[in-house]
């Protein structure tokens, strides 16, 4: 049986330039552009011809790009907001986790607040009195229950919103992104709980941008893009499918940048800091980045490989001279540098045109992006060629890592000491 059915289901807005803003009421009567001013410049489609049937206790987790229509969708389930067409159903009783606390009342008690949101979602004043002490204690504020929230911080204000929502014991529940929020020992408590949930066999709409969680405690994913369902499936397939595009479009954004910056003259001098320098003796005329499998490429995952590729002349015939690289993040701070004389390799001869590669194996870096430089240079530093932080590419990845490097590691924990992996 199906817990939610959506057919063809849209939600379009109205949406208003700066343009149509009059400063008061008076002043746009005056101007006699009144009727001007409140009329939409364009329909906006938040959710476009959606159909979508989740069956009774499936955890179906939402993902796609801020903007997709995921958290649309949400409301429209919640019945917060309503469909423009198409046609929407819901079996059993709704909890919504979405904008936690949005009916506080700042001026009373958290212990008033929680009978005020109980009877909201749905509860009885004596089903809430029941509850009352079980949501107090899983949120945390016993001692601060009876002060005004607005004394609260957003981490107890988050927590009590959370506690009052699940204790409603729905039949269906929605949850966007609000564990993003709560304070870290707090989380775990929340993942329990959904857990809890789908074990007794709830219906789960899950939205995160955590896609490692999403693929662990979904039974099936839904890719939203510009507001239309992309793909439905096995959630490692779909979160797989969605890291491909997210992967293409930066690749897109970055050329685009690329070009953009290819238009503007060019010159060896930014911001009074020269980018290229030497006589160019042995030149490097052209410096390409490709994938491990040889597709020139702009964005990588730290456990990527790449290849530094130089095209390189030299009008006469040299023996001294060494190749070398550096990666730089966007602090300036070097990431990794090095060239063929620290490696040891000895030069012979080089004369006319060829062709130079470094490939690293695995770069191990971080998200963020990243600058090259690129030289040639006698053993004693003299400079034939430098390039200097003319060359730049993107590591992307879903790890929440801090530094510079990503370095291959794992945790072990001893008999008395009990962690778990989220979702699980």
């Amino acid at each position: 049986m199906h817990a939610i059915e959506l057919d063809h289901v849209w939600r379009v807005y109205q949406k208003y330039s700066a343009r149509h803003r009059f400063q008061t009421f008076k002043s746009a009567i005056v101007r006699g552009d009144f009727f001007r001013s409140i009329k939409a410049d364009e329909l906006v489609s938040a959710v476009e011809d959606v159909s979508l049937m989740v069956e009774e206790g499936t955890t179906l987790g939402l993902i796609g790009r801020n903007g997709s229509g995921k958290s649309t969708m949400l409301k429209l389930i919640a019945g917060i907001a309503k469909p423009t067409a198409g046609t929407l159903s819901v079996r059993g009783k709704i909890s919504a986790l979405i904008e936690l606390g949005a009916g506080f009342h700042p001026e009373i008690s958290g212990r008033e607040n929680v009978f005020i949101n109980g009877i909201m979602l749905g509860l009885s004043k004596k089903e809430i009195a029941s509850k009352f002490d079980e949501i107090v204690r899983f949120a945390g504020l016993e001692e601060f229950i009876d002060a005004p929230v607005k004394t609260y911080s957003s981490g107890m204000f988050m927590r009590l919103g959370f506690s009052i929502a699940i204790n409603v014991n729905p039949d269906v529940l929605l949850v966007d992104e609000v564990l993003a929020v709560g304070d870290a020992a707090f989380i775990p408590k929340c993942l329990d709980r959904i857990d809890d949930f789908r074990r007794r066999g709830k219906t789960i709409l899950f939205v995160s941008h955590d896609l490692t969680m999403v693929a662990k405690i979904c039974d099936k994913v839904a890719w939203m893009k510009d507001g239309r369902l992309r793909m439905l499936g096995e959630p490692q397939r779909v979160v797989d499918a969605y890291l491909q595009d997210v992967a293409e479009k930066q690749e897109e954004d970055f050329q685009e940048k690329k070009e953009a910056a290819a238009e503007t003259p060019a010159s060896s001098v930014d911001g009074g800091r020269e980018q290229r320098w030497g006589r160019r003796e042995i030149e490097i005329r052209k410096v390409i980045l490709r994938g491990p499998n040889g597709e020139e490429k702009h964005v990588f995952a730290p456990d990527d490989g790449m290849l530094i590729e130089l095209d390189v002349a030299a009008l006469e015939p040299h023996k001294d001279f060494v190749f070398g690289i550096g990666i730089f993040n966007s602090l300036g701070t070097l990431c990794y540098g090095t060239n063929t004389d620290l490696e040891e390799l000895v030069p012979e001869s080089i004369r006319g045109e060829g062709r130079v590669v470094c490939r690293i194996d695995k770069l191990g870096l971080i998200n963020g992006t990243y600058y090259l430089d690129v030289a040639v240079h006698k053993r004693d530093g003299y400079p034939f060629d430098y390039h200097k932080n003319l060359y730049s590419f993107l590591v992307s990845s879903t790890k929440r890592d801090e530094g510079i490097a990503r370095l291959p590691h794992r945790w072990e924990f001893g008999p008395n000491i009990g962690i778990k992996a989220q979702g699980k």
